[in-house]
């Protein structure tokens, strides 16, 4: 979190967010994806009981401070199969917790306070992982992605500027303003609720007419 006005990279990578069942010595195995969601000392948000669809544990993002944030996935999960036809529909929300510039526990600098473009961020930049133009060679598919990352970091560094604008969504049966985007590849909103971020990306399925809510409990996502 030593680079201000990077919001993703004060987070984490989160292309590699989910090491849940890794192998963390012989014989041993690391904690469950369920149960990195349990320990988190932030409270989860997905999408309210108007969606009827599929939901599912989607990644966490552990950083040396612990738990950076997660996501709730909502729909189709990624297929990650290059050529695959099959449009997807989903909606994921991204929860990252309010936190205040502070120490590092290393000692080694500071970290930098997390904000409505740190959720802005790891949503977009979310969207483009799942978004890979499978129809180019590996060299300029990295390239794509490069220059889509850096675009929206700086889109999600400028949340009043031209490429948002406003949407109102209820979070928890109150309307609440999120700032929205639209690309090609799909959506991305950004917003807040009690003591957290809120990123919300998706493809397929309208923006509009979405609830979000407190999870407080994840049953439903577990099948």
């Amino acid at each position: 979190m030593s680079h201000a006005g990077a919001p993703d990279r004060a987070l984490g990578d989160q292309s590699g967010a989910d090491h849940a069942g890794e192998d963390t010595a012989e014989g041993e195995t690391g904690p469950s994806l369920h149960d990195q969601y349990l320990v988190a000392d932030f409270p989860w948000y997905g999408l309210d009981e108007g969606w009827d669809g599929r939901r599912w544990l989607a990644s966490v993002c552990q950083g040396r401070e612990g738990l950076e944030y997660g996501t709730l996935g909502h729909g189709d999960a990624p297929s990650r199969r290059p050529g695959d036809p099959s449009p997807r529909r989903f909606v994921s929300v991204v929860t990252v917790p309010q936190r205040e510039r502070r120490p590092s526990g290393d000692g080694a600098g500071l970290l930098e306070a997390t904000s409505m473009a740190s959720a802005a961020s790891v949503a977009g930049v979310a969207l483009l992982a799942d978004s890979w133009p499978w129809d180019l060679d590996r060299e300029l598919r990295q390239e794509w992605m490069d220059q889509q990352t850096h675009l929206a970091w700086e889109l999600a560094d400028n949340l009043e500027g031209d490429g948002w604008t406003g949407l109102a969504l209820p979070v928890n049966g109150v309307p609440n303003r999120f700032r929205y985007r639209e690309s090609e590849y799909g959506w991305v909103l950004a917003g807040q609720a009690a003591g957290v971020y809120l990123g919300v990306y998706g493809r397929g399925v309208s923006a509009y007419g979405l609830g979000l809510a407190l999870m407080p409990e994840l049953k439903a996502y577990e099948a």
